[in-house]
Protein backbone atom coordinates (compact mmCIF):
# COMPACT_ATOMS: atom_id res chain seq x y z
CA UNK A 1 0.00 0.00 0.00
CA UNK A 2 1.48 3.42 -0.95
CA UNK A 3 1.89 5.82 1.94
CA UNK A 4 -1.39 7.74 2.23
CA UNK A 5 -1.79 11.50 2.29
CA UNK A 6 -2.49 11.36 6.03
CA UNK A 7 1.03 10.02 6.55
CA UNK A 8 2.60 12.70 4.37
CA UNK A 9 0.67 15.43 6.18
CA UNK A 10 1.97 14.25 9.56
CA UNK A 11 5.47 13.88 8.12
CA UNK A 12 5.45 17.53 7.08
CA UNK A 13 4.41 18.63 10.56
CA UNK A 14 7.07 16.62 12.44
CA UNK A 15 9.96 16.93 9.99
CA UNK A 16 13.30 17.96 11.52
CA UNK A 17 15.45 17.88 8.38
CA UNK A 18 17.96 20.72 8.48
CA UNK A 19 16.98 21.77 12.01
CA UNK A 20 20.50 21.06 13.31
CA UNK A 21 22.26 21.62 10.01
CA UNK A 22 22.56 19.75 6.73
CA UNK A 23 25.31 17.47 8.09
CA UNK A 24 23.51 16.41 11.26
CA UNK A 25 23.54 12.65 11.94
CA UNK A 26 22.05 12.38 15.46
CA UNK A 27 18.65 14.02 15.15
CA UNK A 28 16.77 14.62 18.40
CA UNK A 29 19.73 13.52 20.52
CA UNK A 30 20.81 17.13 19.93
CA UNK A 31 18.14 18.01 22.49
CA UNK A 32 20.12 16.31 25.29
CA UNK A 33 22.19 19.32 26.26
CA UNK A 34 24.55 19.69 29.21
CA UNK A 35 21.84 21.67 31.01
CA UNK A 36 19.35 18.85 30.44
CA UNK A 37 21.81 16.33 31.90
CA UNK A 38 22.54 18.51 34.94
CA UNK A 39 18.82 18.80 35.65
CA UNK A 40 18.36 15.06 35.09
CA UNK A 41 20.98 14.31 37.74
CA UNK A 42 18.76 16.18 40.19
CA UNK A 43 16.14 13.43 39.83
CA UNK A 44 18.28 11.06 41.90
CA UNK A 45 16.99 10.86 45.47
CA UNK A 46 17.17 7.29 46.78
CA UNK A 47 19.90 5.98 44.45
CA UNK A 48 17.76 2.95 43.59
CA UNK A 49 18.95 1.45 40.29
CA UNK A 50 16.39 -0.35 38.14
CA UNK A 51 17.68 -2.43 35.20
CA UNK A 52 15.51 -2.28 32.09
CA UNK A 53 17.18 -4.84 29.78
CA UNK A 54 16.14 -8.37 28.99
CA UNK A 55 18.76 -11.11 29.31
CA UNK A 56 20.64 -11.86 26.09
CA UNK A 57 19.84 -15.54 25.57
CA UNK A 58 19.12 -18.03 22.82
CA UNK A 59 15.54 -18.45 24.02
CA UNK A 60 14.93 -14.72 23.62
CA UNK A 61 12.05 -12.67 22.27
CA UNK A 62 12.67 -13.38 18.60
CA UNK A 63 10.39 -16.02 17.08
CA UNK A 64 11.40 -15.80 13.42
CA UNK A 65 8.62 -13.34 12.62
CA UNK A 66 11.28 -10.76 11.68
CA UNK A 67 13.61 -12.36 9.09
CA UNK A 68 17.28 -12.39 10.06
CA UNK A 69 16.75 -11.03 13.54
CA UNK A 70 18.17 -13.95 15.48
CA UNK A 71 18.39 -14.47 19.22
CA UNK A 72 21.92 -14.55 20.65
CA UNK A 73 23.92 -17.74 19.97
CA UNK A 74 26.61 -17.95 22.64
CA UNK A 75 29.72 -20.04 21.92
CA UNK A 76 32.75 -20.73 24.11
CA UNK A 77 35.99 -20.23 22.18
CA UNK A 78 38.31 -21.19 25.05
CA UNK A 79 37.65 -22.99 28.33
CA UNK A 80 40.30 -22.81 31.06
CA UNK A 81 43.02 -22.79 28.42
CA UNK A 82 46.60 -22.35 29.60
CA UNK A 83 47.64 -20.35 26.54
CA UNK A 84 51.08 -19.47 27.96
CA UNK A 85 51.98 -23.03 28.84
CA UNK A 86 51.28 -25.66 31.50
CA UNK A 87 50.77 -24.29 34.98
CA UNK A 88 50.14 -20.71 33.81
CA UNK A 89 46.98 -18.69 34.35
CA UNK A 90 44.12 -20.26 32.38
CA UNK A 91 41.57 -18.23 30.45
CA UNK A 92 38.05 -18.72 29.13
CA UNK A 93 36.72 -16.69 26.21
CA UNK A 94 33.48 -16.64 24.32
CA UNK A 95 31.77 -15.18 21.27
CA UNK A 96 28.22 -14.39 20.28
CA UNK A 97 26.22 -14.17 17.05
CA UNK A 98 23.02 -12.15 17.25
CA UNK A 99 20.84 -9.57 15.64
CA UNK A 100 21.76 -6.11 16.92
CA UNK A 101 18.05 -5.59 17.60
CA UNK A 102 17.47 -9.08 19.02
CA UNK A 103 16.54 -8.05 22.55
CA UNK A 104 16.44 -4.70 24.38
CA UNK A 105 17.71 -2.23 21.80
CA UNK A 106 17.67 1.14 20.09
CA UNK A 107 16.56 1.41 16.47
CA UNK A 108 19.11 3.55 14.65
CA UNK A 109 18.23 6.22 12.12
CA UNK A 110 18.91 3.89 9.19
CA UNK A 111 16.64 1.11 10.44
CA UNK A 112 13.86 2.21 8.06
CA UNK A 113 13.57 4.48 5.05
CA UNK A 114 10.66 5.70 2.96
CA UNK A 115 10.38 7.25 -0.46
CA UNK A 116 14.07 6.46 -0.96
CA UNK A 117 15.22 8.74 1.85
CA UNK A 118 16.62 8.54 5.38
CA UNK A 119 16.72 11.22 8.10
CA UNK A 120 17.96 14.64 7.03
CA UNK A 121 17.35 13.83 3.35
CA UNK A 122 20.10 11.22 3.12
CA UNK A 123 19.63 8.65 0.33
CA UNK A 124 18.47 5.22 1.43
CA UNK A 125 21.22 3.84 -0.82
CA UNK A 126 23.81 5.05 1.69
CA UNK A 127 23.13 1.77 3.54
CA UNK A 128 25.30 -0.81 1.75
CA UNK A 129 25.85 -4.55 2.00
CA UNK A 130 29.56 -4.32 2.86
CA UNK A 131 29.69 -1.23 5.06
CA UNK A 132 26.20 -1.00 6.54
CA UNK A 133 25.16 2.57 7.29
CA UNK A 134 27.76 4.79 5.66
CA UNK A 135 25.95 7.75 7.21
CA UNK A 136 23.68 7.98 10.27
CA UNK A 137 25.21 4.81 11.76
CA UNK A 138 24.44 4.01 15.38
CA UNK A 139 28.06 4.77 16.29
CA UNK A 140 27.27 8.45 15.69
CA UNK A 141 24.87 8.53 18.65
CA UNK A 142 26.10 10.83 21.40
CA UNK A 143 26.05 9.58 25.03
CA UNK A 144 22.40 8.81 25.78
CA UNK A 145 22.01 9.99 29.37
CA UNK A 146 19.08 12.22 30.22
CA UNK A 147 15.96 12.57 32.30
CA UNK A 148 13.71 9.59 31.76
CA UNK A 149 9.96 9.78 32.25
CA UNK A 150 7.82 6.67 32.57
CA UNK A 151 4.42 7.09 30.96
CA UNK A 152 2.66 4.09 32.45
CA UNK A 153 -0.28 3.85 30.06
CA UNK A 154 -1.34 0.44 31.36
CA UNK A 155 -1.49 1.66 34.96
CA UNK A 156 -3.33 4.81 33.84
CA UNK A 157 -5.95 2.48 32.35
CA UNK A 158 -6.15 0.57 35.64
CA UNK A 159 -4.77 -2.64 34.16
CA UNK A 160 -1.57 -4.71 34.21
CA UNK A 161 -1.50 -5.06 30.42
CA UNK A 162 -3.24 -3.31 27.54
CA UNK A 163 -5.11 -5.59 25.11
CA UNK A 164 -3.37 -6.55 21.90
CA UNK A 165 -5.49 -4.27 19.72
CA UNK A 166 -4.90 -1.11 21.77
CA UNK A 167 -3.38 1.78 19.83
CA UNK A 168 -1.72 4.13 22.32
CA UNK A 169 -3.02 7.61 21.50
CA UNK A 170 -1.97 11.12 22.48
CA UNK A 171 -4.89 11.07 24.92
CA UNK A 172 -3.40 7.96 26.53
CA UNK A 173 -0.06 9.75 26.83
CA UNK A 174 -1.78 12.76 28.40
CA UNK A 175 -3.45 10.51 30.99
CA UNK A 176 -0.17 8.76 31.78
CA UNK A 177 1.59 12.12 32.04
CA UNK A 178 -1.03 13.27 34.56
CA UNK A 179 -0.49 10.05 36.52
CA UNK A 180 3.26 10.67 36.43
CA UNK A 181 2.79 14.09 38.01
CA UNK A 182 5.36 15.71 35.75
CA UNK A 183 5.37 17.33 32.33
CA UNK A 184 7.46 15.81 29.57
CA UNK A 185 9.95 18.44 28.47
CA UNK A 186 12.65 19.04 25.87
CA UNK A 187 15.48 16.50 25.97
CA UNK A 188 13.54 13.88 27.95
CA UNK A 189 13.61 10.20 27.07
CA UNK A 190 10.07 8.85 27.32
CA UNK A 191 9.38 5.22 28.27
CA UNK A 192 5.87 4.05 27.40
CA UNK A 193 4.63 1.03 29.34
CA UNK A 194 1.87 -1.12 27.85
CA UNK A 195 2.45 -4.23 30.00
CA UNK A 196 2.84 -6.35 26.84
CA UNK A 197 6.17 -7.73 28.06
CA UNK A 198 4.32 -9.62 30.77
CA UNK A 199 3.47 -12.22 28.08
CA UNK A 200 7.15 -12.87 27.43
CA UNK A 201 8.07 -12.89 31.12
CA UNK A 202 5.36 -15.52 31.61
CA UNK A 203 6.95 -17.67 28.89
CA UNK A 204 4.63 -16.96 25.96
CA UNK A 205 6.78 -15.54 23.15
CA UNK A 206 4.06 -15.84 20.51
CA UNK A 207 1.52 -13.86 22.53
CA UNK A 208 4.19 -11.24 23.19
CA UNK A 209 4.87 -10.82 19.48
CA UNK A 210 1.34 -10.75 18.08
CA UNK A 211 -1.10 -9.10 18.42
CA UNK A 212 0.52 -6.23 20.24
CA UNK A 213 -0.53 -2.86 21.60
CA UNK A 214 1.73 -0.02 20.55
CA UNK A 215 2.03 3.59 19.57
CA UNK A 216 -0.48 4.97 17.10
CA UNK A 217 0.09 7.06 14.00
CA UNK A 218 -0.95 10.14 15.99
CA UNK A 219 1.78 9.91 18.64
CA UNK A 220 4.79 11.27 16.69
CA UNK A 221 3.20 14.74 16.77
CA UNK A 222 2.87 14.47 20.57
CA UNK A 223 6.58 13.69 20.93
CA UNK A 224 7.57 16.33 18.39
CA UNK A 225 5.58 19.05 20.17
CA UNK A 226 7.46 18.29 23.40
CA UNK A 227 10.91 17.96 21.78
CA UNK A 228 11.42 14.46 23.17
CA UNK A 229 14.95 13.13 22.61
CA UNK A 230 14.05 9.42 22.31
CA UNK A 231 11.20 7.01 23.01
CA UNK A 232 11.17 3.36 24.07
CA UNK A 233 8.52 0.85 25.06
CA UNK A 234 7.94 -2.72 26.20
CA UNK A 235 6.82 -4.34 22.93
CA UNK A 236 8.46 -6.21 20.06
CA UNK A 237 7.08 -3.96 17.33
CA UNK A 238 6.97 -0.52 19.05
CA UNK A 239 3.86 0.54 17.17
CA UNK A 240 0.54 -1.28 17.23
CA UNK A 241 0.66 -4.58 15.38
CA UNK A 242 -1.22 -5.41 13.18
CA UNK A 243 -1.34 -1.77 12.07
CA UNK A 244 -4.27 0.49 12.84
CA UNK A 245 -4.65 1.31 9.13
CA UNK A 246 -4.90 -1.89 7.12
CA UNK A 247 -1.74 -2.66 5.12
CA UNK A 248 0.04 0.50 6.30
CA UNK A 249 3.10 -1.13 7.85
CA UNK A 250 5.56 0.65 10.16
CA UNK A 251 4.40 4.23 9.61
CA UNK A 252 5.38 5.28 13.16
CA UNK A 253 8.90 3.95 12.56
CA UNK A 254 9.11 6.10 9.43
CA UNK A 255 7.82 9.21 11.16
CA UNK A 256 10.06 8.83 14.22
CA UNK A 257 13.28 7.71 12.57
CA UNK A 258 13.16 9.25 9.10
CA UNK A 259 11.20 12.47 9.59
CA UNK A 260 12.12 13.40 13.18
CA UNK A 261 15.47 11.68 13.52
CA UNK A 262 14.34 10.26 16.87
CA UNK A 263 15.74 6.96 18.17
CA UNK A 264 13.15 4.48 19.36
CA UNK A 265 13.64 1.46 21.58
CA UNK A 266 11.87 -1.88 21.89
CA UNK A 267 11.77 -4.85 24.27
CA UNK A 268 12.50 -2.70 27.32
CA UNK A 269 11.50 -4.33 30.60
CA UNK A 270 9.46 -1.68 32.39
CA UNK A 271 7.78 -3.94 34.96
CA UNK A 272 10.09 -3.32 37.92
CA UNK A 273 10.30 0.35 37.00
CA UNK A 274 6.50 0.62 37.07
CA UNK A 275 6.45 -0.74 40.61
CA UNK A 276 9.38 1.40 41.71
CA UNK A 277 7.83 4.60 40.36
CA UNK A 278 4.46 3.82 41.95
CA UNK A 279 6.15 3.17 45.31
CA UNK A 280 8.21 6.35 45.09
CA UNK A 281 5.29 8.44 43.88
CA UNK A 282 7.33 9.89 41.04
CA UNK A 283 7.97 8.85 37.46
CA UNK A 284 11.04 10.89 36.51
CA UNK A 285 14.60 9.61 36.97
CA UNK A 286 18.11 9.73 35.56
CA UNK A 287 18.29 7.32 32.64
CA UNK A 288 21.50 5.89 31.22
CA UNK A 289 20.95 4.08 27.92
CA UNK A 290 24.21 4.19 26.02
CA UNK A 291 24.30 2.88 22.45
CA UNK A 292 26.98 0.29 21.69
CA UNK A 293 29.04 1.96 18.93
CA UNK A 294 28.77 -0.66 16.18
CA UNK A 295 30.18 1.17 13.16
CA UNK A 296 27.61 1.17 10.37
CA UNK A 297 24.95 -0.37 12.61
CA UNK A 298 21.25 0.25 12.02
CA UNK A 299 20.54 -0.54 15.66
CA UNK A 300 22.25 -1.59 18.85
CA UNK A 301 21.67 -3.67 21.97
CA UNK A 302 21.40 -1.58 25.11
CA UNK A 303 21.35 -2.26 28.85
CA UNK A 304 19.48 0.78 30.21
CA UNK A 305 19.39 1.67 33.89
CA UNK A 306 16.93 4.03 35.57
CA UNK A 307 18.32 5.67 38.72
CA UNK A 308 15.74 6.97 41.17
Amino acid sequence: MPLPQEFHDIATRVNNWGRWGADDEIGTLNLITEQVVREAAGCIRSGRRVPLALPLQQDGVQTGMIPGRVNPLHTMTAINQEIFGPGTVATSDDAVTMGLQAATHWDGLTHVSHSGRLYNNRPAGSVTAHHGATALGIEKATPIVSRGVLLDVARAHGTDRLPGGHAVTPEDLDAAEELAGTKVRAGDIVLVRTGQLRHYLAGDRQAYAFPSPGLSLRTPEWFHARDVAAVANDTLTFEIFPPEIENLWMPVHALDLVEMGMLQGQNWNLEELSTACAEAGRHAFLLSAMAEPFVGGSGTPVAPVAIL
